[in-house]
């Protein structure tokens, strides 16, 4: 189901959350929304869901308005940070609620059930409570239970974020074949730009309430219409005015026109990447990213002066022109 935000804006009290904002979400397709805390992105969620009513604006849920229809008849399954399971429900009955309240069938419950205990890998861990399970197991459960009433849209509001490191990297391959197995339209949120961009086919970077820009991870990352966007979806240098990426700042023991002298405080060794990270002549930092051969060959040390260009900038002219990209070779 195709979702589409035309012209929203909420505000609480003399905070506006959401001003004037526009979306659309292709029909079975992954979106992430990206901010940082406070940009709007859970209450637009919490909008299109239902959960909040936005006082300017419509949204319509495969061509059908719904600005004013009451969450329960929008045909969405919610998926939030805490899971709120049913403590004293084994994992079938959290999975089967939201179906038994529906007063299904109860060979239709048991079927639906069972087709989703194995769609989240959780056959074997049927009968135990949520206390018995994985936090990463808990949150399958919870997948498990917003699917279960086969909803039109699935919202997931910070799905990952009480979980460790390992386990999100973990869950979102997890939710990346859960969603070429389901083909429901998905909107989660986050604020991690590493999550959004491996499992996202879309992205929505907000911002104060408003929409930076939309496009394709890679759109983003190598062509971001505003400073903002280039900032916070991947590293951004400053040099002389430019916006630079980490891999695009080129290093050298002598010194070549245009270049800048700097001096390396720290190497961090990546496995394949090495970062180094310096400090231009005005104390600003500067992080370059290297591969191991290039760092074989350049043979950096901390406290070293070295030279540095950038390879390829992102300028943004404060005239509210469009921003361009300046590809620039080493003299």
């Amino acid at each position: 189901m195709s979702i589409k935000v035309e012209h929203a804006s909420k505000s609480f009290s003399d905070f506006a959350a959401l001003d004037d904002v526009s979306i659309e979400v292709r029909d079975g397709s992954l979106t992430a929304l990206l901010g940082p805390s406070g940009s709007g992105k859970s209450t637009l969620l919490r909008v299109i869901a239902g959960l909040e009513r936005p006082d300017s604006g419509r949204i319509e849920i495969s061509g059908q308005e719904m600005t004013k229809i009451p969450v329960q008849d929008r045909g969405v399954g919610f998926c939030f940070q805490h899971y709120a399971a049913f403590k004293h429900m084994s994992v079938r009955d959290n999975i089967a609620f939201g179906l038994k309240i529906r007063k299904r069938p109860k060979h239709e419950v048991a079927r639906r059930v069972d087709e989703l205990l194995a769609l989240v890998q959780l056959e074997g861990f049927a009968h135990r409570y949520p206390s018995q399970l994985s936090g990463g197991q808990r949150q399958r459960m919870a997948l498990a239970r917003a699917l279960a009433v086969e909803p039109k849209v699935l919202l997931l509001d910070e799905p990952f974020g009480a979980l460790d490191a390992r386990v999100r990297t973990e869950l979102r391959r997890w939710l990346r074949h859960l969603h070429d197995e389901v083909h429901v339209t998905t909107i989660f949120v986050t604020h991690d730009q590493e999550e959004a961009m491996d499992v996202a086919e879309q992205i929505v970077v907000m911002n104060e309430g408003a929409v930076e820009q939309a496009g394709a991870p890679r759109d983003l990352y190598e062509y971001p219409e505003t400073e903002f966007v280039m900032s916070f979806v991947g590293t951004a240098n400053r040099i002389g005015g430019k916006l630079v990426r980490p891999h695009d700042v080129e290093i050298a023991h002598v010194r070549s026109a245009g270049a800048e002298e700097a001096i390396i405080e720290r190497i961090v060794h990546l496995g394949f990447e090495v970062r180094v990270e310096m400090a231009l002549g005005d104390g600003s930092p500067l992080i370059a990213q290297l591969t191991r051969a290039q760092v074989a060959e350049l043979e950096p040390g901390e406290s070293q002066i070295v030279y540095v260009l950038p390879s390829r900038a992102r300028v943004f002219d404060s005239n509210g022109s469009a921003p361009r990209t300046e590809e620039l070779v080493a003299a």
